[in-house]
């Protein structure tokens, strides 16, 4: 095969800093950014901002009612120990083989990921191409706005490479990390949300709005621009979950579809759930209001949950109760959002 189609130029990019070699260990939130002396801008503008973005780590909020004397859990599988390059070089791999395999795609494959020279730069041209508005707004504009917060936010860059892994490790249909990348649409949409939410953070709302609405749109998939994403999450398969404006999202959590993590009124403030690092919410499950689902713990499909469940325990029903009872729940010795085991808790027999 000739060669000339999988070796076009590198794409470059004005928004990329010098790239810089970070730990595969430092998995982190979305952040909140603050936006100083702001001049009237577009929200759409394509140029890089000057009005100093500052990201933050987010500090969870912790749960000391809910957490266990020991807390020795095995390392997160969306951490596998890979650098950040190897992800990328991995990506790259994968679609070199998939070419040989299939040569009618090699230029499909050359246009969303080999022609690019970074993971950044091949996500932020998918993303635009995906939520672009024929004749309203171009993929070129949506391009400038997702590469400019990915590039300049660290945070993001890590956790997307967390959520590649996560998908890899949990997700036993994930036979590759570049199929999550091109065709998994709650990956997408996750990455979608984590623009949105800088945007937002910075006071770019118009903007923000504008990725949340197409991102619900094209993929079925409403998580509010206000509503923090850790690191390394896993939403499978993806259709119908809704996400609300406070709700929060730890890291190493697997989500199923048509999942809601919503509000039970018309009340503002604090409405909406707070989930744990390492928790597994199934299928259909619907978790209700300012609640605490702590780390580790397992909600089952189905279940409607509207109070707190502590950590490491297993949540079923309507309304959810705890697998064994309240006073004496069964505990969990494992991080559910990580072994992805939906059944080992149940005695249903036929």
């Amino acid at each position: 095969m000739s060669t000339s189609i999988l070796c076009r130029p590198a794409v470059t990019d004005p928004f990329r800093p010098a790239y810089r070699r970070s730990s595969p260990r430092y998995m982190a939130t979305c952040v909140d950014c603050c936006r100083t002396n702001s001049p009237a801008i577009n929200p759409l503008s394509c140029t890089p901002s000057q009005s100093g973005i500052d990201g933050t780590m987010i500090h969870w909020t912790g749960f000391p009612d809910l957490v266990l004397p020991s807390d020795d859990l095995p390392t997160p599988a969306g951490d596998s120990g890979e650098d950040a390059d190897d992800v990328w070089a991995q990506i790259r791999a994968e679609v070199l083989a998939d070419v040989d395999d299939e040569p009618i795609l090699a230029r499909y494959f050359s246009d969303l990921i080999l022609r690019h020279d970074s993971l950044e730069s091949a996500l932020a041209e998918h993303l635009a191409v995906k939520l672009s508005i024929p004749d309203l707004i171009p993929a070129a504009d949506l391009r400038g706005l997702f590469a400019e917060a990915i590039f300049e936010d660290e945070l993001i860059r890590r956790a997307v490479r967390a959520d590649l892994l996560a998908a890899r490790d949990r997700d036993p249909a994930c036979s590759k990390m570049a199929y999550c990348l091109l065709y998994y649409k709650g990956f997408l949409a996750c990455q979608a949300h984590r623009v949105a939410h800088r945007l937002w953070t910075a006071g770019r709302r118009a903007a923000a709005l504008l990725i949340h609405s197409r991102s619900s749109e094209v993929f079925a998939v409403d998580i509010h621009p206000a509503a923090r994403i850790g690191a390394g999450v896993l939403f499978d398969h993806a259709t119908g979950v809704v996400i609300g404006e406070t709700a929060v999202v730890g890291d190493d959590v697997s989500i199923l579809h048509n999942v809601t993590l919503g509000g039970t009124g018309k009340e503002s403030g604090e409405r909406h759930p707070k989930i744990g690092d390492g928790v597994l919410v199934g299928a259909g499950t619907h978790i209700l209001g300012n609640v605490r689902i702590g780390k580790g713990a397992k909600v089952g499909a189905g279940s409607v949950v509207l109070k707190d469940v502590p950590a490491r325990t297993t949540a079923v029903g309507n309304p959810a109760r705890l697998v064994g009872g309240k006073e004496n729940p069964v505990r969990l010795d494992r991080l559910a959002g990580l072994m992805m085991d939906h059944t080992s808790w149940s005695d249903y027999v036929i």
